[in-house]
């Protein structure tokens, strides 16, 4: 739970505050394919502070305000941050250590592991449905879970899968998202009977690699994202951007690239994007953040459970679920 770190879970330096190398690079890699993005104790995609031009970026940001910056927003506990360093270090040391894909867990402690809001059964005994919690533990998230691209319900595929980063976290709703990129993709390929199919024909799934861009091409992207029938529809599918320009610096931009055409969102976006901004010399990764409309917070289910009628005013009502894919990453 990397937010609540204090800048240590990413850190570019080992404890011993010297540099990575390529030896420690090369077996973190390895040895954590996959990163918990979101769960119980907060969100950890990026912080509003640390990605200001992102107007999605405040979403279930711990620690609350009143507690003061005893965590606060060190890029080193963010997972868009790390990577983006993650990017400078591999042009360093040609070996990427923060190349991991999404997932979302509960850390619940009670054996209740829903991460459903209307049916939020806490982290621990003193968070489970009470006339209290929502007035005095309003701050933890009823999130989430991981999910996974396997080839069939085994636990060789599953881990397969795992170790490929052909992922994805969500903040609670069974969303099905699909997310590949490649060179070749067209409008068109979305009208076919199985765009799954031609999206491992002519690329790479969530999680994979894009190497040697062709002359004059741009990375396309097939994105299909399905809401979860028993829950609210979407509202808009993003594209985040994070790239090494060529003076050595990092940046991120957020894409809007399919949206819904009314306030009461969509079944399903898909869309084929092309990115108007690459360089082929600039190292990048792409991953898939998909939002939901706006919908009732666990909090919210409690006041009208329990007749709440004096929440204090911070604690929000509102939640806008989410899912974040693995990303794809560009080297030149």
């Amino acid at each position: 739970n990397s937010n609540l770190s204090r800048g240590e879970m990413f850190k570019s330096q080992t404890t011993d505050d010297k540099p990575l190398s390529k030896r420690y690079s090369a077996a973190r890699a390895r040895w954590e394919p996959i990163y918990e993005v979101t769960q119980i104790k907060g969100d950890s995609e990026t912080h509003p502070q640390l990605s200001p031009d992102d107007e999605f970026a405040d979403f279930e940001t711990w620690p609350p305000a009143a507690w003061g910056q005893e965590y606060g927003a060190d890029s080193a506990s963010y997972a868009r941050s790390a990577l983006k360093e993650g990017l400078r270090q591999e042009a360093e040391l040609g070996v990427n250590p923060f190349q991991f894909g999404m997932i979302g867990s509960t850390d619940a402690h009670t054996g209740l592991a829903t991460a459903d809001e209307n049916n939020f059964m806490g982290k621990m005994g003193l968070q489970e449905p009470s006339l209290y919690r929502a007035s005095q533990n309003w701050y933890y998230s009823a999130s989430g879970y991981a999910a996974v691209w396997a080839k069939e319900n085994t636990r060789e595929s599953l881990f397969a899968a795992l170790k490929r980063r052909e992922t994805y976290a969500t903040t609670g709703p069974r969303m099905t998202v699909r997310f590949f990129g490649g060179w070749t993709y067209a409008a068109s390929d979305l009208q076919a009977a199985d765009p799954a199919r031609i999206g491992y024909m002519r690329g790479v799934p969530m999680g994979g690699e894009l190497a040697r861009a062709p002359q004059d091409a741009a990375p396309s992207f097939l994105i299909i994202a399905t809401r979860d029938p028993d829950d609210a529809s979407l509202d808009r599918v993003q594209v985040v951007k994070g790239w090494l320009d060529r003076n050595g610096d990092l940046h991120e931009k957020v894409f809007d690239v399919a949206e819904a055409d009314s306030p009461m969102g969509r079944a399903e976006l898909a869309t084929v994007w092309t990115d108007p901004e690459f360089d082929t010399d600039c190292r990048a990764f792409y991953y898939v953040r998909v939002i939901q409309i706006p919908t009732p917070r666990w909090t919210a289910y409690d006041a009208v459970r329990f007749s709440l009628d004096d929440l204090p005013d911070e604690v929000p009502l509102v939640v806008r679920e989410r899912a974040y894919t693995s990303p794809i990453w560009y080297t030149p």
